[in-house]
């Protein structure tokens, strides 16, 4: 059988190491290792000490220990570590879904979280994010219909897929959003994929939303270190759930994928959440002053872009007024070197391109655009 492409992943493996300016990464700024002992108040003499044999299945324990202390009721037993986030989505779909279950999946979204359960022969409703035709007031421009994901929630509904803070549109449900989103899930008895990679990145702290696998039974939390805490390098994530039925289905098929994680970056994700608060305090600081920039450089392109505002996260979906996104980003890459996201791999038509602003190099690749616009 074969899978869909997985367009961003092709996409970013064309450009992302040879374009001079990235406008589109959905990580935040990185650091190095040294920075990050030092962030810590680690040692290279602690981790000198590291024994390179296989590591635990599950995840080290004093790891998912530190997991685990980010939630109110998933204990140390019940957090998976993972060898990458992405192996968190594979491992969760294959252990839970089965030919012809019923799956609802927010959109647009991370290609593989509605691709993987369409190879598994499942059927995919899409529950599509609305972008109002210019924003209103307020923060945002874009917004859920819950009562078509009434419609969409049936008796026949097994998982019900989301991801908040929302990748690629920036949007955060407020609470009471997040509570009946929730609630209709519950009453069908569906289980609900929670992907919060992005938790932690909100503008405004009392907005952001318990996590899944604290608000129910039958969530599955998927959480990591790439985007809010800047170290995708490391390619440590994690899932967290309350049922441990799913838990031993879920570690049966790691068996067939990474087995265990590697012992170094498990060893410096330990050092890492150490450090959690300031990691994300130093991606926030980078987020908030790229978008300091873009207010007014979108001000002055209004027949280019239509541009919604995000209320978290490092990425925001930017429509574009008549003309291809696919076309006008391999165009911008090909000509200016500037490389953003088309909404084409993303399953939300050819309108709309992703800008990111996790990285202290964006002022300079938006310099650019601003100079291919003028041009």
């Amino acid at each position: 059988m074969n899978i869909k492409p997985f367009h961003t992943e092709r996409f970013f493996a064309i450009h992302e190491f040879t374009a001079p300016y990235l406008l589109c990464a959905s990580d935040c700024e990185s650091l190095t290792v040294d920075e990050l002992l030092q962030l810590a108040g680690a040692s290279w003499e602690e981790l000198g000490r590291l024994w390179l044999g296989y590591t635990e299945s599950q995840g080290a324990l004093a790891l998912r220990e530190q997991i685990a202390e980010m939630y109110s009721r998933v204990g140390v037993d019940h957090v998976i570590g993972l060898g990458a986030p992405e192996e968190g989505i594979f491992l969760t779909m294959h252990a839970l879904l089965e030919r012809g279950d019923e799956v609802v999946v927010l959109t647009p979204c991370y290609d593989s979280l509605a691709n993987v359960v369409e190879y598994l022969g499942c059927r995919v409703f899409r529950w599509f994010v609305e972008e109002a035709e210019e924003p209103p007031d307020g923060p945002g421009g874009w917004r859920l219909d819950l009562d078509a994901l009434e419609q969409l929630v049936t008796p026949h509904t097994k998982l019900v897929i989301v991801n908040f803070p929302h990748n690629p549109t920036g949007y955060l449900p407020s609470h009471d959003e997040w509570q009946r989103i929730v609630q209709i899930v519950d009453r069908v008895g569906a289980w609900l994929f929670s992907d919060e990679m992005y938790r932690g990145l909100e503008y405004d702290p009392a907005t952001r939303l318990t996590s899944g696998c604290d608000m129910y039974g039958r969530a599955i939390t998927l959480a990591g270190l790439s985007k809010t805490y800047g170290l995708p390098g490391l390619r440590v994530g994690w899932l967290a759930l309350q049922d441990g039925s799913l838990r031993d289905r879920i570690l049966g098929w790691k068996d067939y994928t990474t087995i265990c994680a590697s012992a170094p970056s498990e060893a410096l994700a330990q050092v890492a959440l150490r450090a959690a608060d300031a990691l994300a305090g130093r991606s926030l600081e980078v987020i908030k002053g790229n978008l300091a920039l873009v207010d007014p450089f979108f001000a002055r392109w209004p027949a280019v872009f239509r541009w919604n505002r995000p209320q978290a996260g490092s990425v925001a979906l930017v429509g574009l007024r008549g003309r291809s996104a696919r076309e006008f980003s391999d165009r911008l890459v090909a000509e200016q070197g500037v490389l953003l996201l088309p909404s084409t791999g993303l399953g939300f038509g050819d309108g709309h391109v992703r800008f990111g602003f996790g990285r202290r190099s964006f002022p300079d690749g938006l310099e650019q655009l601003d100079r291919y616009l003028s041009g």
